[in-house]
């Protein structure tokens, strides 16, 4: 029988997790076997300025929080896996999935997406997604035009109206 301090501190690392998961915008499960230490701290590195996390759990751990979530991740929670935590909504999305691109050993599974479960393909379509910047800087453009059209026909007018 495990000893009450074991079953306390899995206890404790189970509820951390829920707090983890009901805190974040974006949780993303991923393999990440094969990659060196200095990748997977480039990685780190570059989650963390996206105000992000990388944790490394026991898979029964974290199956055990994701039951309690009721939350399934059935078939993922298998072999060396890691979860990233990210307080915003594309950010997090958008760095590991440019990482994976880079490196082919990352692979993103699963994830979890404003509380909702999002396979590869819904978060491959989150990571397309223009950042608050560029979606702003289009839009500007697109107003832009027809301002500068407006400029035009108001130009051609007072031309005509001139001869």
């Amino acid at each position: 029988m495990a000893s009450l301090k074991v079953l306390e501190s899995k206890k404790e690392t189970v509820n951390e997790i829920l707090e983890s998961i009901k805190t974040s915008e974006s949780v993303i499960l991923f393999q990440y076997q094969g990659l060196t230490v200095s990748e997977l701290s480039d990685l780190r590195k570059k989650l963390r300025d996206a105000d992000a996390t990388v944790k490394v759990y026991k898979n029964t751990l974290l199956k055990r929080a994701l039951d309690e979530q009721n939350i399934s991740f059935e078939g993922f929670l298998e072999g060396p896996n890691a979860i990233l935590f990210g307080k915003n909504l594309l950010e997090p999305i958008k760095v590991i999935s440019d990482f994976a691109k880079d490196h082919d050993k990352l692979e993103i599974r699963i994830g979890i997406i404003s509380g909702s479960v999002a396979d590869l393909a819904t978060i491959q379509d989150y990571a397309s997604i223009p950042s608050y910047e560029g979606l702003l800087t289009m839009l500007c453009r697109g107003m832009m035009e027809h301002v500068n059209k407006l400029a035009i026909g108001l130009n051609q007018y007072a031309e005509n109206l001139e001869k």
